[in-house]
């Protein structure tokens, strides 16, 4: 097979710097489509494939091949982490969604966390509280994730995407058609003024600990922009692709930091009809939306109208949606989903609840100690707060049986490490544990942490012996009444609480650490002063949900390193610093297939848990959903999805689908 072949150099010839890597590896599937069959000439389903074809194609391939031009340096539509994408080119639409879906009528929902109330159209600055429903309806990114694959991302705003062969930069092309909700074309310009605001200071912190590795934007072109990096990291062009895109005339009257509400000038399909922000908000499908007909579109955002209600407490929300005053509700507490979902409006049909399985990871669902606070620092005190903690009891007597406990921070996922078969570590998670023995606890290198149990034989009474043992090996012992240090100072401190539906599990947490002579104020306070106490790390146990995902990367460094545990606004609410962890996240970041991610996921994870940062909780493998019998949803479900995500992208009424006669 000459590499010089004429026909050959024709199809190389072709082969632009856009062209996507798929469509280079499908001359491979060809040709080995072509040998299997091994008959020349060559009859298959009416075609005759002659074995000039054949050759033509693998002396294509081999012209690539032999100039040292690595296939990730070929453009695509897309980008796949690991492996190559699910999607090719030309598809239509994403297979989760009804592309049929008809569109039109209004969608109604309630809050959907504990704000009641917002000051702002701006969803990135830490300063006030933020609209619902901004960042999904109108902000977009150059590219946008598919629900049934964990780390693939495709075109949105860019419609190609360009690793360079040294994987240290990356640059996107912008969409011709892409325009913002004024008409204005998206440009490269905007996108890198975009990213000047998420790195600035008003900004939440998250977004700079998210592109740490990135050494620059440089606008190339007027629709192509590049992203140099400082360092190899095989996540990047996923992050950098998922970051909003704005227009720079949002700020041209009011700065970033002081925007209120000013409308976003965005690009997404919704844009803000009213609004009332004691109240709610409307959204309105824009008409003239430009990304209407693309296939990462296509059947998705089918509602004319969203409208967010702001409830002031759970149970007005939930009795709101009962007398029929919103369209869906998502539902976390198991009590609620048991008890409350029931009358006559379920009996004959007109409500229906639902659970939709998921393939998520957990993610971490906790009770945080700041170790910031010198009582937390340490981690035999942070082990007798977790033996504290009856899980089977709050299971039985208030979650119905409904859940599972934690063991990990990656659980539900192949990156747990209590997934290995003896759970202990194994040669790949040892070949990174080694150079860090000194900086970590014997336990590491042993069996996984399993979690208290009070099941028979063991009891409460068990778990808290055990704890006032650890608790006196720490220097606090029972006296006067209290637990007390050395100096007769008793163990107090406050659990900071947004009144959500944690207060009763809280409750019952805090009668078992008074029987050790702990005492723990809860304190409650609004939505708004919670944030803010977060941000300042002004508490010393809250109760955290960490989000799931099915590929970590960057925002690791927000939760566990050194750097955010001084950064105000960061995940890293337990103060962590370990010279440790931060060497494993990195590892993390930096691994180059699936494998060598499951590997640094699993040995961070052993790490974690054998540190005892967070009294684990529970979780679920279903969305717990209830909606007017006028919703309708696709047949096949995503696999991985936030619940009211999916509601709000891949749901529509039934009641505008004509009726047969």
């Amino acid at each position: 097979m000459a590499v010089g072949h004429p026909n050959a150099c024709k199809i190389v010839a072709q082969l632009r710097p856009a062209t996507s890597r798929r469509a280079v590896l499908g001359i491979v599937e060809v040709c080995n489509r072509m040998l299997i069959r091994a008959r020349w000439p060559l009859r298959a389903a009416g075609q005759c494939f002659c074995r000039r074809a054949v050759v033509q194609g693998w002396a294509a391939l081999s012209i690539v091949l032999a100039s040292g031009f690595p296939l990730s340096a070929f453009a695509a539509h897309g980008f796949a982490l690991h492996g190559d994408l699910k999607y090719p080119p030309d598809f239509k639409h994403f297979d989760y969604v009804n592309a049929d879906a008809p569109q039109g009528g209004t969608l109604t929902l309630a809050n959907p966390d504990r704000r009641t109330s917002f000051d702002k159209f701006n969803p990135f600055t830490l300063k006030g509280t933020s609209a619902p429903g901004l960042n999904a309806l109108m902000f977009e990114s150059l590219l946008i994730s598919s629900a049934d694959e964990t780390a693939s991302s495709y075109g949105l705003l860019a419609d190609d995407v360009t690793v360079a062969p040294d994987e240290l930069s990356v640059t996107f092309q912008i969409r011709r058609e892409a325009r913002f909700v004024n008409g204005d074309p998206v440009l490269a310009s905007d996108v890198k003024y975009s990213y000047d605001m998420l790195m600035s200071k008003f900004a939440s912190p998250g977004y700079r600990s998210m592109c740490t590795d990135v050494k620059a934007v440089v606008v190339t072109g007027e629709r192509t922009v590049r992203f140099d990096f400082k360092q190899r990291n095989p996540e990047l062009p996923l992050i950098v692709g998922s970051l909003p895109v704005f227009s720079k005339k949002w700020t041209e009257k009011v700065s970033f930091d002081k925007l209120t509400f000013e409308e976003p000038i965005t690009s997404g399909p919704y844009k803000i009809e009213r609004y009332d922000a004691g109240r709610g908000i409307v959204f309105a499908r824009d008409p003239k939306y430009w990304g209407k007909d693309l296939a990462v579109r296509r059947g998705t955002f089918n509602f004319g109208r969203v409208v967010y209600r702001l409830y002031k407490d759970e149970t007005a929300k939930l009795e709101a949606f009962k007398a029929g005053e919103f369209d869906a509700i998502v539902e976390y507490r198991s009590k609620n989903w048991a008890k409350s979902y029931v009358g006559t409006r379920f009996k004959e049909g007109e409500l229906i609840k639902t659970e939709f399985p998921h393939r998520n990871g957990a993610g971490m669902q906790g009770f945080v100690m700041n170790m910031r606070k010198p009582m937390f620092q340490d981690v035999r005190v942070r082990q007798a707060l977790i033996l504290a903690l009856d899980f089977e009891w709050l299971n039985r007597q208030l979650f119905y049986g409904a859940y599972k406990r934690l063991d990990s921070w990656f659980s539900n996922s192949e990156l747990a490490a209590s997934t290995t078969f003896d759970g202990k570590p194994g040669p790949g998670e040892l070949a990174l544990l080694e150079p860090l023995r000194a900086e970590l606890p014997a336990g590491v290198f042993g069996a996984d942490v399993v979690q208290p149990t009070t099941n028979p034989p063991r009891s409460l009474r068990d778990n808290l012996r055990d704890a006032r043992r650890l608790l006196a090996q720490a220097g606090w012992t029972y006296s006067d009444g209290a637990l007390r240090n050395a100096k007769g100072e008793p163990m107090v401190f406050e659990f900071l609480d947004d009144g959500g539906a944690m207060s009763r599990v809280i409750t019952a947490y805090i009668r078992n650490l008074e029987k050790l002579g702990i005492e723990v104020n809860q304190r409650t306070t609004d939505f708004a002063l919670y944030q803010k106490r977060l941000e300042d790390f002004d508490f010393d146990m809250v109760s955290i949900r960490f989000p799931d995902s099915q590929s970590p990367g960057n925002e690791l460094r927000d939760r566990f390193t050194a750097e955010a545990a001084g950064t105000p606004g960061s995940d890293n609410l337990f103060g962590l610093k370990s010279p440790a962890v931060d060497k494993l996240v990195d590892t993390l970041l930096h691994a180059r297939s699936r494998d060598e991610l499951i590997t640094a996921g699993r040995a961070l994870d052993r790490v974690l848990m054998h540190g005892y940062y967070i009294v684990p909780n529970w979780y679920s493998a279903f969305h717990r959903v209830a909606y007017r019998k006028e919703m309708a949803y696709p047949t096949r479900l995503p696999y991985f999805y936030t619940a009211e995500g999916w509601i709000l992208s891949n749901w529509w009424r039934n009641d505008l689908v004509p009726k047969t006669q």
